[in-house]
């Protein structure tokens, strides 16, 4: 995908939101000294330019009682079997994320379940029973640090 040029303008508008998702465009439009019509022509630009990739509601997935999360690096046994792995991962609705990784294994899953034997059941029971999937590693997360969306304010012009 082509890369974008942002001016201080969309840096500005972006950086609003990446801490406040529910700012107004209007506060926005003030705080950057231009129109709500602008702001809005600027969030549509954003969005077919593929900046933003859309807005989410973010779960708390422990308040809700998914007490486990779990990093699972997954092993296949053939290349060619690579994307109807993938098909069938998506299949797993425990798993939030799945990345192509590098070193050993070749995805890394993210994974939340409601307790050990949850997540015992999603490995053995869903992706070791996936044609090509050979071996999987798991690290659980005791506690998340943090996490945060990229930090625009390295795209200097």
């Amino acid at each position: 995908m082509p890369k974008v040029n942002l001016d201080a303008i969309d840096r500005k508008l972006l950086r609003y939101l990446l801490g406040n998702a529910r700012m107004p465009f209007l506060e926005i439009a003030r705080e950057c000294g231009i129109s709500g019509a602008a702001i809005h022509q600027r969030m549509r630009k954003l969005d077919e330019m593929g900046v933003i990739l859309g807005s989410r509601l973010v779960v708390d997935p422990q308040v809700i009682g998914f007490d486990v999360c779990a990093h699972i690096n997954i092993a296949i046994t053939s290349a060619e079997l690579l994307q109807q792995i993938v098909e069938e991962l998506k299949k797993i609705p425990e798993i939030v994320e799945c990345h192509f990784i590098t070193g050993k294994g070749n995805l890394l899953a993210k994974v939340y379940c409601v307790d050990n034997e949850h997540l015992m059941r999603t490995i053995f029971d869903h992706i070791l029973s996936i044609k090509g999937v050979s071996d999987t590693e798991t690290s659980i997360s005791l506690r998340e640090a943090f996490s945060r969306q990229v930090n625009i304010d390295f795209l200097e012009e």
